[in-house]
């Protein structure tokens, strides 16, 4: 015999019922590796940038290893960099690298999500409160959140920050 369900007992998911979406930036990190590389390994004393010793480290340098892999090239030290000296690297990087930048990883990171972002369709999101998901395992640079706030602010209903059972009101449209 099937015992009665009382209503009054049942566990009610209003989130899963409401016309809450959610926007985890999480799911759209760009996977692949990410290196550093330090421009400074091929300076004079880690400082001086001597033309000729520099293209010569460069052309000897093993570059294949940089295959499919996210290259950030920056400079460890305070050596005054021509910007040619960049862009010289990134000739060699060019051919192997899926994306070269001059700066740190989480500038990266930016960059790779704003050129994803940039390309997202938002229409799903047209009239509905949105929830910009707070916490994730993956390094989701702050800049980030910045920018899909912006990508949805001409869209959502209303915009909020965090998790669907603690959030931050940001945003409701007029």
């Amino acid at each position: 015999m099937k015992p009665e369900t009382n209503i009054e007992d049942e566990i009610i998911n209003r989130v899963a019922n409401s016309a809450l979406q959610v926007f985890d930036l999480e799911d759209y990190y760009p996977d692949g590796e990410r290196v550093v590389i330090d421009i400074s390994q091929w300076l004079w004393e880690g400082f001086v940038l001597r033309e000729k010793e520099f293209r010569e480290s460069l052309k000897n340098h093993d570059w294949q290893q940089y295959e499919d892999k996210f290259i950030a090239i920056q400079c460890s030290t305070d050596a005054i960099v021509p910007a040619w000296a960049y862009m010289l690297i990134t000739t060699y990087l060019q051919p192997f690298a899926k994306k070269v930048i001059q700066g740190s990883v989480e500038e990266m990171n930016t960059i790779l999500y704003s050129e994803i972002l940039a390309g997202l369709d938002y229409s799903q999101y047209e009239g509905k409160p949105v929830i910009i998901k707070g916490c994730a395992r993956k390094p989701v640079p702050q800049q980030v959140y910045t920018l899909a706030t912006q990508k949805l602010l001409p869209v959502a209903k209303s915009i909020m920050f965090g998790e669907a059972c603690s959030s931050v009101p940001l945003y409701k449209k007029r």
